[in-house]
């Protein structure tokens, strides 16, 4: 039986979770581009908010993928707590006044207009990210002394 950790985080789950990352990194870069570009006047909150979630999900992308690393672990953390906070509070936000949003935003109504992924995807991040934490390195590591 081999003891061997692996060297590298992206597997299994870990690649799947970077993968939609990435894809909603896009879809809200490119939804919040054509909104800003073509309508900005007519929701400016709302696409303001689609451009924020755009770029969280391109750093909470960016800092899974960099997560082995301490510094980027906690930038992954508080990229994706920000996500699920926002899509907590601009979902309910969403519903309670809508007319605060005219249109759409990435994450209003929780997500709808996604599937719902921008609800969940910040749950399995944080799963991630409690069950994957960084090996310390071995400056960090705590010395053992040996008494003789």
């Amino acid at each position: 039986m081999s003891t061997t950790v692996p060297t590298s985080r992206m597997t299994g789950i870990g690649r799947v979770l970077v993968i939609v990352y990435a894809v909603m990194a896009l879809a809200a870069t490119g939804r919040s581009f054509v909104q800003i570009f073509r309508q900005f006047d007519e929701a400016p909150l709302a696409y303001s908010l689609s451009a924020l979630a755009a770029v969280v999900y391109i750093l909470a992308t960016l800092a899974l993928v960099l997560a082995n690393r301490r510094g980027w672990y906690a930038v992954a953390w508080v990229a994706i707590v920000f996500e699920l906070t926002g899509v907590l509070v601009i979902g309910a936000l969403s519903i309670v006044f809508p007319d605060l949003f005219p249109h759409d935003t990435v994450w209003s109504m929780f997500g709808r207009g996604y599937v719902f992924i921008p609800l969940v995807l910040p749950i399995f991040g944080i799963w991630w990210l409690r069950t994957h934490r960084p090996a310390l390195d071995a400056q960090e590591a705590p010395s053992a002394e040996v008494s003789a």
